[in-house]
């Protein structure tokens, strides 16, 4: 039978013996949120199933939970498997950091402005560089044989997490780029990708660093509230070209 991840009205002491077999993180439930918090002295059942990511789904799935916030101090490695597994039973889940300041109602106009122009601007480039995103994909499956997609957990607005799309250009197994992979980086067009993730909402055109999972855990608390905005593609990525006349469209991560 599968333990739910269950309200704090049928919470109770975790006893030690519970801790001993599995203590990465304590629960928490506050108004429909879950929040997975370092280990700590809380009421909450004992379920196995946090262990297994298979079994931490099924939790998920058949809980009241609305939305998930992990604390960063768990480490990249349960970060991934929490957000795995809420990727699979379709929860939203983010990262627990310091709140944004109240936005005034100019602010949110000017957003939902900005959000139509990166839509549009992010349509028109992406239909503009399909015929050569098509070649790439015709390359990559003479080149390597694998997906021709890679996804990586990055974090969005207000700390949501969600995956990055770019060209694959490594082997299957990951220990060594590509030819074709190595000319995509050579020139950033392995990015080109990462449009879809603007017009989902996820990116922006222009806006702050898009972190990863490793580098928002080794964030500091004073750098931690620059995961509440929305990150964009200058300084991510950079629409243009560099004085090596090279098309540059990811200048903090590969």
């Amino acid at each position: 039978m599968t333990t739910s991840i269950i309200p704090p009205s049928n919470y109770y002491t975790v006893t030690k013996q519970d801790q001993e077999r599995s203590s990465y993180c304590t629960l928490q439930w506050r108004r429909g949120q879950l929040l997975v918090k370092a280990p700590g002295q809380v009421f909450q059942p004992y379920l196995p199933s946090l262990d297994n990511e298979q079994s931490l789904v099924k939790c998920l799935k058949h809980s009241p939970v609305s939305l998930v916030r992990i604390d960063p101090k768990l480490g990249e490695y349960w970060l991934k498997v929490w957000a795995n597994a809420c990727e699979q039973a379709s929860k939203p889940v983010f990262l627990r950091i310091p709140s944004a300041e109240q936005l005034s109602k100019q602010g949110s106009l000017w957003r939902s402005l900005q959000r139509l122009f990166d839509w549009i601007v992010a349509l028109v480039f992406l239909l503009a560089v399909s015929p050569v995103m098509l070649i790439l994909v015709l390359l990559m499956r003479v080149d390597s044989p694998g997906t021709f997609f890679e996804r990586e957990w990055r974090v969005g607005k207000r700390g949501k997490l969600f995956r990055a799309i770019k060209f694959r250009t490594e082997t299957k197994d990951k220990q060594k780029v590509t030819p074709l992979g190595h000319w995509m980086r050579k020139y950033n067009i392995h990015n080109l990708p990462k449009l879809f993730n603007v017009l989902q909402g996820e990116m922006s055109l222009v806006g702050p660093r898009c972190y990863t999972l490793e580098e928002a855990v080794r964030l500091g608390s004073g750098k931690q509230p620059e995961l509440n905005k929305l990150p964009g593609i200058a300084g991510s990525w950079e629409l243009g070209t560099n004085p090596d006349n090279k098309l540059h469209l990811d200048s903090q991560a590969s």
